[in-house]
């Protein structure tokens, strides 16, 4: 077991793009929830003592929305429950610009937090307006010059591009902006409009201007030229650091490996077994107390399924997926089980196959997901 992800869902304000588990904050039940998650990470982290975990992410909804108070007795139970005398690699807290108080941080700086990922999105005011966002470009400046000042220097911010009605143009001022902060990483991600939201509503009714798929493709490659200029290595299709600041975390999803689950709709990896928790919030609740648990689904992953992953999770990196790693895991080589789909892959330029490793080509970049449905098995 190499990590955990802690769901926090409660957000002040939804955004219009956003389909993760969240509910309004108000009238919600926040300090018995915090009791629930710290039940459950007690009743299914014995392991962990005896083996230490390497990250910790806190994400949301938004985990910054929780009071000071919240927030320092969450990070009470993580410490007794997930960190006896253990010191993490990482610990991550995803935050919202405006609502990192100085209160707030240091909590977090006490707590052991040593990384922050906070959610940008653009440096445009208008577009924030349009997506949903309460935040704006000062905000941003503000909060990150007040994390710096409480001596965080793992700062990664969230940039989104295909918004609606966005230019190259203006993503490519967005970028500018972004790059007058000190930040370590960034992550750029291009906007997917998913059910139950208000932008697929919106879709349905015709009434969403989206970029064009190639324009969509000008403000990747334009993402990826620029982050190179300014020093910041691409290590996964939309991560980019400064060596060293790369999110240790999320590298474990990517390189397909044990990971906990606790809170409202958090998925798990465990021995084999992919969990999903209850979504709804009074509901999960309601299991952990019985049970000290939440599943709603568990599934057994076999070793068809388990190499899939390996593969379209592992090609998400820029280094690709190590021959040697892949044949330990399965004990069976790259080439016996995916060597027609490599070929023609390299064929059509998206993929490169090396003595040791495969991985995308710039090209195979831009086509990622068609690249992946290739190693789809079942």
């Amino acid at each position: 077991m190499q990590s955990a992800y802690i769901h926090i869902p409660f957000c002040h304000h939804i955004c219009h793009y956003c389909d993760f588990n969240k509910v309004f904050f108000k009238q919600q039940p926040v300090d018995e929830y915090i009791e629930m998650v710290i039940k459950e990470m007690h009743h299914r982290s014995e392991i962990s003592r005896e083996h230490p975990l390497k990250t910790i992410f806190i994400g949301g909804g938004t985990p910054t929305a929780l009071s000071a108070k919240q927030l320092d007795r969450l990070f009470e139970g993580i410490t007794s429950e997930l960190l006896p005398g253990n010191q993490l690699v990482e610990f991550a807290v995803e935050a919202n610009p405006g609502e990192l108080t100085e209160e707030k941080l240091s909590v977090l700086k006490n707590a052991g937090v040593n990384r922050l990922s906070i959610g940008v999105q653009s440096f445009d005011d208008e577009l924030l307006k349009k997506i949903g966002r309460v935040h704006r470009t000062e905000d941003v400046f503000r909060t990150v010059h007040q994390a710096e000042k409480a001596g965080f220097d793992n700062i990664s911010l969230d940039l989104m591009y295909a918004l609606p009605g966005q230019t190259v143009e203006q993503f490519k001022k967005t970028l500018e902006t972004a790059f007058t902060l000190n930040v370590k990483h960034y992550s750029a991600y291009s906007l997917i409009i998913e059910p139950k939201t208000v932008f697929y509503n919106l879709m349905q009714k015709g009434r969403l201007s989206l970029p064009p798929q190639e324009q969509e493709a000008i403000m990747y490659e334009l993402a990826m030229e620029e982050m190179e200029k300014q020093g910041f290595k691409q290590y996964e299709i939309s991560n980019y650091a400064i060596p060293g600041y790369e999110s240790n975390h999320n590298i474990t999803y990517w390189n397909n490996e044990y990971y906990y689950g606790f809170g409202a709709g958090a998925h798990g990896y465990e021995d084999g077994i992919r969990t999903s928790n209850i979504g709804p919030v009074k509901k999960y609740m309601e299991n952990v107390l019985e049970l000290g648990y939440a599943f709603q689904s568990q599934h057994q992953v076999s070793i068809e399924e388990a190499m899939e992953e390996e593969m379209f999770l592992g090609l998400r990196k820029v280094e690709g997926v190590y021959k040697e790693r892949f044949f330990e895991k399965f004990d069976s080589t790259l080439e016996s089980k995916f060597g027609e789909q490599i070929k023609q892959l390299v064929n059509k330029g998206l993929l490169v196959d090396t003595e040791k490793s495969i991985f995308l080509t710039r090209k195979g970049k831009l086509l990622g997901n068609e690249v992946f449905q290739e190693f789809l098995i079942s």
